[in-house]
This record gives C-alpha cells, sequence and structure tokens, in this order.
C-alpha cells in the first residue's frame, strides 16, 4: 500500500504542483497549461516524462474533460444537463468511483475491487489531498483521476463565480 499526498499552492497561476509520498519526495510533478487553450493539465513522473494528461474539450455546450494515461484514454467527466444543482458523470472502462467524489471522499474500484481511496485533508492551506493507493501498479489513473475531479470542480467555481457578475 502507498500513500501520496497532492497539495496544491494557493497563489499558483501556472497550476504547478508536486505529489509527495509519505518521505515527502517529489512523486510526480503536475503542470497545467496557463492561459492556454484547450486548458490542460500534464502529469509526469520524476524523470519528467509525461504520464497523463487532463484536456477540456473546447467545443461542447457542457463541459467535458479527458483523461489520458500512458497515452490511452481512461475516462471522461462530462458534465449532465441540469437546471438546478451541478451533476457531472464519470465515464471509465473498468474503473468506477464510489463515494463524494465531488468533496473528494471516495473510493476507487476495478473490476469491482478497491484499488484506492482519497480523501481530502481538512486545515490545511489550498487543497491537499490523500490517495491511499492499495495496487501500485494503479498510482498513474489514481492520481490523473484526483487532479482531473480537481480540475472539473475549478472550471465549475469559475463558471459560477463568471454568471454571478
Amino acid at each position: 500500500m502507498k500513500q501520496l499526498y497532492i497539495k496544491q499552492k494557493v497563489f499558483s497561476l501556472s497550476g504547478k504542483f508536486t505529489v509527495k509520498d509519505e518521505q515527502e519526495n517529489d512523486v510526480y510533478y503536475v503542470e497545467g497549461s496557463f492561459m492556454q487553450i484547450p486548458k490542460t493539465f500534464s502529469i509526469m513522473n520524476p524523470a519528467r516524462e509525461e504520464v497523463a494528461l487532463i484536456s477540456k474539450k473546447v467545443f461542447s455546450f457542457l463541459p467535458t474533460f479527458f483523461v489520458e494515461v500512458n497515452s490511452r484514454k481512461v475516462l471522461t467527466i462530462k458534465k449532465e444537463f441540469s437546471f438546478f444543482k451541478a451533476r457531472y458523470t464519470i465515464d471509465a472502462e473498468g474503473i468506477e468511483v464510489q463515494g463524494n467524489w465531488w468533496d473528494m471522499d471516495f473510493c476507487v474500484l476495478q473490476n469491482g475491487e478497491v484499488i484506492g481511496n482519497v480523501s481530502k485533508e481538512w486545515f490545511s492551506w489550498g487543497d491537499s489531498y490523500r490517495a491511499q493507493i492499495l495496487q501500485e501498479e494503479m498510482d498513474d489513473i489514481i492520481i490523473a483521476l484526483v487532479v482531473a475531479i480537481d480540475c472539473v470542480k475549478a472550471d465549475q467555481a469559475a463558471a459560477s463565480s463568471a454568471s454571478t457578475i
């Protein structure tokens, strides 16, 4: 079992942050595109090789995010049409998310077997998450999923604040 910690910098315009292990070693580097269309996040291993890419679909009526791991599309997060509360679906082959993923408290299953747990770390400066990975070969997918969900939440927050102005 492996524990990874994701802590985003509060005032980072570029969207750069690291994922650390229990010994506070950098395990992944995440870099977001700043002022670029489409908005993307690249997740890299310690050798700075890209292991995952999160991108937002440019021309769509409702926001859609694609997650690729090792150059293979793994999942899609799509906003559903609703009048009141924002609803999203996660579509992935063999991967299922159970729990309250909007509040970052969920488990990740592959073919019905739990492969990881994600929880938000409260009382921290900035967004911080703990990912407990039960199958270490799935850590790229779980980290990409956490970053993608956080990206969707940030996009929703930006859209909500823009509509209230």
